[in-house]
């Protein structure tokens, strides 16, 4: 229920076409860095944290807080994670470390080429974004590693609304 209530929250500015979904790449490079995070901390439970820190960074970029897209400083805090991570032996498991990095380039990527592409190409970018990093959630939730599983299974629900939500309004727009 709280991930639907969140999703809506988030949607709201699309649906009064106020923002388009290009404008959420920085939720596709949050959702990356919250399982880079939790695997370079080797604390599944961390993801939540580092979750409610990454809402803390995009709310403060959207209110005009800070000089840059929440986007940029989340890669930045991803490369902070990795750092520390590398440093504290946590690369050893290679579900762990080493394949939430290459999910985190991956996602990145998406985030980054969508803040460039034009407002359409962008939406549906982080939407597709959005979409693989549910698959990358009902994984997780499978496995039960990287994170909490009740963040997973949140994340998978927001993310997919969300997606759903661009989706919608960018074929409206």
């Amino acid at each position: 229920m709280v991930a639907i209530a969140f999703a809506a929250f988030v949607a709201l500015d699309l649906f009064r076409g106020e923002e388009h979904g290009g404008e959420l790449a920085s939720i596709v490079a949050a959702s990356g860095l919250v399982y880079l995070a939790a695997a370079a901390l080797e604390r599944p439970r961390f993801a939540w944290p580092v979750f409610i820190g990454s809402v803390v960074v995009i709310t403060a970029a959207k209110l005009g807080l800070v000089g840059m897209d929440a986007t940029w400083i989340l890669l930045g805090l991803a490369a902070l994670f990795l750092g520390y991570g590398l440093l504290r032996g946590a690369a050893r498991s290679a579900d762990g470390l080493p394949l939430q990095t290459i999910a985190m380039v991956g996602f990145g990527a998406v985030a980054v080429v969508a803040l460039y592409l034009n407002e359409v190409a962008g939406a549906y970018l982080v939407a597709a974004g959005l979409f693989a990093h549910a698959a990358w959630d009902v994984y997780h939730h499978r496995a039960n590693k990287v994170v909490a599983r009740s963040l997973a299974e949140f994340c998978c629900v927001l993310d997919v609304l969300l997606a759903a939500a661009i989706v919608v309004t960018t074929v409206g727009a």
